[in-house]
């Protein structure tokens, strides 16, 4: 007998929704299914698919099934309660052990084994929607496992829990650098025409294989290369033997932007000596190193403590006991530049600590360049193309029934965000068609701020395709722009974001009359020399954070040139205007990929989102 690995011990089944149990037995072959003092019965097909629709059920668990046909199958553990489903790119990921510099007292009390996830496996499939799930378990929010759920889950899951008592599942199928039409259906995509090359080719089997077999063979030469060239492996510039006489001095935190090495591809060795107290030494310590572009291995006293392979996650490294001494201790960071312009990134943690000691490890070092070589060869991310992961780890979902979808994704689409709101739309009348629910609930996060540097404002434009999608009925948005960091595309304040995500959820699943959005634009009127802003989603009144005047407001005239505006709140509407501007056309609010200064809120608290009134 086959079964989704899905259906195993620890599931979380949806309450209140007839549920659907479907495998794969022998053909023609009766099947049972047992479950809460009730027996249901079906036979299999002539191809040994079977399918048994059980009961509604109310919360509550933990319960036993057993599905017998040319075997028996028991499942334990069996909860019942609210299944989420968790889709999108990176940030909706990111797991909890990615959030402890911020929120690691709180992520080391989490005890909660009625949150639950099981991590679909990351596959794709270009010749179709799969049928089945294989791989992949449920997991409850407990030490060490809760460790690798999605941060945002968990802290959505979290809430929600704590105000319902109501078991949470979450069902994980985010993937790190997805566009959005990874997780469309082909049919969905071939209309923009866009797509079809793609299409076409990966569902060639011996392309596909052949470039990921070349890809590796591309990789693997390259680092073969550049270890065989690197005069620091070949001298073991990382012992603490080793004498770093001739090498010059460079500040950290720091870019190599300016530098003899901006354009050096390659590796490039980072030394530092440090004064460790004894009292250091007695267990293990804790090294971050911000994050480094694009890759590190470190060393301690000739000893490797970490390696990290591109740039975006955080280095932090446990140095076991032993490594440490009293006294001079040299740190040994190798950078290897991929594609980037290395840098040490700044205004995030460089320190030693152990316990309540650390050792600061800012300042000056010293470098040497090691090998030089050309960029590493491009890769070919067959996650991101098409309708793959759709086929691959959407589609089989179809007969688990589920709550709703959280969605945080739109990073990888900010370079080309135009018509964002068009795919979608159509994205989540995929995944509702897929689960058969007109109405399922989605509710999504717009991107938070980050520094791009981007002078099309592809972020700022994303959010604002971002904003047109609350068309689409029974949805909701996160707006994120005040928990972000300038610096990381990965943000760890996590914990914002999910629970940013159940205000929507508990008005419009859980029923509670709570103010669930920031301020939305609504419309605009041009009034004598200055424009009035409407918003929806007021709460209690607009208000202006964390300063006496709005900020980040922006106004053009006919010539579509904006400039600074003065902004004011008059009777719940923003008033908009610049002295130099008699006819004024159009407003923006938070109009930059990283709108630092934005302090537009209702009295509840949450944030006003970017706007732009050109795109209505």
């Amino acid at each position: 007998m086959q079964l989704s690995s899905i259906f195993n011990d620890g599931m979380v089944l949806q309450r209140n929704q007839l549920i659907t149990i479907s495998g794969k037995t022998k053909p023609n072959l009766p099947v049972q299914v047992k479950f809460l003092n009730k027996t249901y019965e079906a036979s299999a097909d002539e191809t040994g698919n079977f399918s048994i629709s059980l009961d509604k059920f109310e919360p509550g668990g933990p319960y036993k099934m057993e599905i017998i046909a040319d075997e028996t199958k028991v499942i334990n553990d069996i909860l019942i309660g609210d299944v989420w489903v968790l889709g999108g790119q990176s940030n909706m990921e990111l797991p909890l052990n990615r959030t402890l510099d911020l929120l690691a007292e709180q992520v080391a009390q989490i005890n909660e084994p009625f949150i639950r996830q099981f991590a679909v496996p990351q596959e794709y499939d270009f010749h179709g929607p799969r049928e089945v799930l294989t791989g992949g378990s449920w997991t409850s929010a407990t030490h060490p496992n809760v460790m690798d759920f999605s941060a945002v889950g968990y802290f959505f899951a979290q809430k929600i829990y704590k105000k319902t008592r109501i078991p949470i599942g979450l069902i994980m199928t985010a993937v790190g650098g997805t566009p959005i039409e990874a997780w469309m259906k082909e049919e969905t995509l071939r209309p923009f025409k866009r797509y079809d090359e793609l299409l076409e080719k990966s569902k060639d089997d011996d392309y596909v294989q052949n470039t990921i077999k070349k890809d590796e063979e591309n990789n693997h030469q390259w680092y073969e290369q550049l270890n065989s060239q690197d005069l620091g492996l070949q001298e073991k510039w990382y012992l603490e033997s080793y004498q770093a006489t001739d090498w010059t001095a460079f500040e950290v935190p720091n870019s190599w932007e300016g530098t003899e090495l901006e354009n050096v591809r390659g590796a490039v060795w980072f030394r530092k000596e440090i004064d460790v107290p004894a009292s250091m030494t007695t267990e293990d310590a804790m090294l971050k190193l911000g994050t480094i572009v694009d890759a590190d291995d470190t060393y301690i006293n000739g000893t490797r403590v970490g390696t990290t392979g591109y740039q975006y996650p955080p280095r932090r490294y446990t140095v076991p006991k032993g490594i440490l001494k009293p006294g001079k201790n040299t740190l040994t960071v190798r950078v290897i530049s991929t594609h980037n312009t290395g840098k040490f990134i700044q205004d995030m943690p460089y320190k030693l600590i152990v316990n309540d000691e650390e050792i600061n490890l800012t300042g000056t070092w010293h470098y040497k360049v090691g090998a030089v070589t050309e960029n590493a060869p491009s890769q070919t991310f067959f996650q991101y193309f098409p309708a793959g992961v759709y086929n691959g780890m959407i589609a089989p979902l179809k007969q688990y029934q589920v709550r709703g979808v959280l969605w945080y994704q739109g990073e990888s689409n900010a370079g080309n965000p135009k018509g964002y709101h068009v795919l979608f739309e159509k994205l989540v009348n995929d995944w509702r068609e897929n689960w058969q629910n007109d109405e399922l609930p989605f509710f999504f996060t717009q991107l938070t701020n980050l520094e791009t540097n981007d002078p099309n404002h592809g972020w700022a434009v994303l959010r604002e395709e971002q904003r047109k999608c609350l068309k689409i009925p029974n949805t909701a948005m996160a707006v994120t722009i005040d928990v972000g960091e300038y610096n990381d595309l990965q943000p760890q304040n996590k914990k914002a974001v999910g629970e940013g995500l159940t205000l929507p959820a508990l008005n419009k699943v859980y029923g509670e009359d709570i103010v669930y959005s920031g301020p939305l634009y609504r419309s605009m009127e041009r009034i004598g020399n200055s424009i009035h802003i409407t918003f929806d989603h007021i709460g209690s009144g607009l208000t202006i954070r964390e300063d006496d005047q709005l900020k980040s407001f922006m106004i053009c005239g006919k010539d579509g040139k904006y400039v600074p505006a003065t902004a004011t709140i008059v009777d719940n509407k923003v008033i908009v205007s610049h002295e130099n501007i008699p006819e004024p056309m159009h407003v923006r609010y938070a109009w930059h990929d990283n709108p630092e200064d934005a302090n537009l809120y209702n009295k509840e608290g949450l944030p006003a989102s970017p706007f732009s009134t050109e795109t209505e």
